[in-house]
């Protein structure tokens, strides 16, 4: 409500201007144009209540047509598919582990492995961040990332820093994931029904 009056003395402001311009202008006698007398004396109203609607958040017709378009697919379930496809890695997750002994489970667990590692590879090559060994003393110099490179244990001072490699750390370069083009994006895998 006060946002309305904030919008609308204005206007009321500016449409009594107007009229009281025009009076003056035409010599006090009454305009032969009706529809003119109101749209000087009207439009800013018009105005003020357009103003209002946008300033409320009213869609604007071209915010409203892009939120009808379906949202672009989404890399992280387009991997999750590829590691699906080729590794069943979604029905292994999915799957409950308990009744099975932890060969049966080994056993399995290691076809998925493979799958799914050459399936990342071939998608999202990865190096690590620190090209060391574990357990390798390393130097970290002045001005490294920390969003890179964590630091822990006993960190005093100013780096660069020496310490234990405890993990390299990965990294991906540009992943080339296959496009899904008339699917669903939330769709990881299909139902598979066989017709008899």
């Amino acid at each position: 409500m006060k946002a309305l009056l904030i919008a609308l003395v204005p206007a009321a402001a500016v449409g009594a201007g107007n009229y009281l311009t025009l009076a003056h202008v035409t010599g006090g006698e009454p305009l032969a144009c009706a529809a003119c007398a109101a749209w000087l004396a009207g439009g800013p109203f018009v105005l003020a209540l357009l103003l209002l609607a946008v300033l409320r958040g009213a869609p604007a017709p071209a915010a409203v047509a892009a939120a009808s378009e379906p949202p672009p697919p989404d890399d992280a379930l387009r991997l999750l598919a590829v590691l699906q496809e080729e590794g069943r890695l979604v029905d292994f997750l999915q799957e409950d582990l308990g009744p099975y002994s932890d060969e049966q489970i080994g056993a399995a667990t290691r076809g998925i492995q493979e799958s799914c590692r050459k399936a990342l590879r071939e998608r999202v090559p990865l190096e690590p961040v620190l090209a060391a060994s574990e357990g390798e003393t390393v130097e970290v110099p002045a001005g490294f990332d920390p969003s890179a490179i964590r630091l822990s244990g006993n960190v005093t001072g100013a780096p660069p820093f020496r310490g234990v490699l405890r993990h390299p750390g990965w990294r991906a370069k540009p992943p080339t994931l296959p496009a899904r083009r008339g699917q669903d994006p939330l769709v990881i895998a299909p139902a598979e029904v066989e017709i008899a």
